[in-house]
């Protein structure tokens, strides 16, 4: 007992404190000190990290002040009694007490830096896969996929892209673990969906090179499966991100291997496959097709029973199928000017979008505005641009900015017009906050 006084009030003294001042450092009543001191209490574990921080020492050196562990490595405190000064010698070498303070005493300042993601950058978190899955890990896996897919819709792909990436690494190992048939095919499906959900985030945020690694593995992993569903949905998304990139030829590719087999798809699948194939031939200039092709695509989406739809083609209601579909009919629009059935559909997809899907709705209405003003009412068009412009300011997605970008291109033709040069200055400014 008489150790504990003598070496944890040495080391107070030694660092320059009374007392009073060690209680006010630590937030406690200059009594209790003293009763630290004389052995009659134990301070209670939370504060220990502030106490070591007050006399720079570690949580091993406090527990050798406080008599709690042998003073193998014990060493007279020296220096000047109240200098203010560390002392020339320490108790043991061990880790630096600031770095040990700063990681648990909560009511310490952390510094993280000048750059708070800098601090992160090396952050690995090494979980040890299971060595067998069951049916709770394709739920869990399912899970995840449907939160990323829900914000993606709702902001666009940044951050869904990199949490995405982060799960689908983690979900690619549980590939490897032991499973029955039933339960290994489903995880095929389910990681082939967020591989899925991962590329579009990217190919949305212009990261063409991850999406396509990303849709290739989904790919892979739908074949791995033997699902038809998921082989022909991540088909399609290549072929969008094709047509985006200006490979129509290879996008024709992709959408007609979607097609292998549409007997074993829903009508929703074939509805939805048949419209981005009508979009192509539309830009292919082969505008009969495309016409007949969105008339079967209706025809299919008439039949859909949405009870059968995977989680994948949830997304794809009346509002979408309007919106997509209009986008393959609008080169027929353009080229007989006349808005037409195109307008139509982009006002249905408007009108039916949830707000669950901001982002498809957005799309629609800046889509409507660049039509109108290309063929249409240029007046119209500046109502629906303001609004579609307001909405897209809270989407993080490339392929916002280049419809954006499309919309101040109709506008040119129409810049006498006042209000139209307001609106391609409204453009403007939001294009350059991207």
């Amino acid at each position: 007992m008489g150790n504990k006084r003598e070496a944890l009030a040495a080391r107070r003294e030694a660092m320059g404190f009374t007392q009073e001042k060690l209680a006010t450092a630590v937030g406690v009543e200059f009594s209790t000190v003293g009763r630290w001191e004389r052995g009659t209490l134990t301070p209670q574990p939370w504060r220990r990290p502030r106490i070591a921080k007050a006399l720079d020492v570690s949580l091993d050196e406090l527990d050798v002040l406080l008599g709690q562990r042998p003073a193998q490595d014990w060493q007279p405190f020296t220096g000047p009694a109240a200098s203010g000064q560390a002392p020339a010698t320490s108790l043991v070498s061990n880790p630096s007490a600031s770095a040990i303070s700063a990681a648990y005493d909560p009511t310490a300042r952390v510094d993280v830096g000048t750059v708070p993601a800098t601090f992160l950058e090396s952050l690995t978190l090494t979980v040890k896969s299971p060595r067998r899955i069951g049916w709770a890990e394709v739920e869990q896996v399912k899970l995840m996929t449907g939160t990323l897919a829900a914000s993606e819709n709702l902001y666009g792909g940044g951050m869904a892209g990199e949490a995405g990436a982060a799960h689908l690494r983690w979900a690619s190992r549980l590939l490897s673990a032991q499973a029955s048939t039933a339960v290994e095919a489903g995880m095929f499906e389910a990681v082939g969906n967020l591989a899925g959900v991962v590329a579009f985030s990217a190919f949305d945020v212009g990261n063409h090179d991850a999406a396509a690694r990303c849709f290739r593995f989904g790919l892979w992993c739908a074949e791995q499966g033997g699902s038809w569903e998921l082989r022909a949905a991540t088909l399609a998304d290549m072929a969008r991100q094709a047509i985006y990139l200006g490979n129509l030829d290879e996008a024709l590719s992709l959408i007609e291997f979607a097609q292998v087999r549409a007997d074993r798809l829903t009508a929703t699948a074939r509805a939805m496959i048949g419209v981005v194939r009508a979009r192509l031939l539309a830009m292919l200039g082969r505008h009969d097709e495309a016409r007949a092709d969105v008339d079967r695509a209706d025809m299919h989406f008439a039949h859909r029973q949405v009870a059968t739809n995977p989680p994948w083609l949830v997304y794809y209601d009346e509002a979408e199928h309007a919106g997509s579909s209009a986008r393959a009919l609008t080169p027929l629009a353009v080229a007989g000017k006349r808005p037409g059935d195109a307008a139509e559909r982009l006002e249905t997809a408007i009108r039916l979008h949830s707000d669950a899907y901001p982002r498809s709705r957005t799309f629609s209405r800046t889509r409507l505005a660049t039509l109108h003003m290309t063929i249409g009412d240029p007046r119209e068009a500046v109502d629906i641009g303001r609004q579609a412009i307001a909405d897209a300011a809270m989407l993080n997605s490339r392929r916002m900015d280049e419809e954006l970008s499309k919309l101040m291109r109709a506008c040119k033709r129409h810049r006498s017009i006042p209000e139209v040069a307001v609106l391609s200055d409204f453009v403007a400014s939001a294009m350059s906050d991207v």
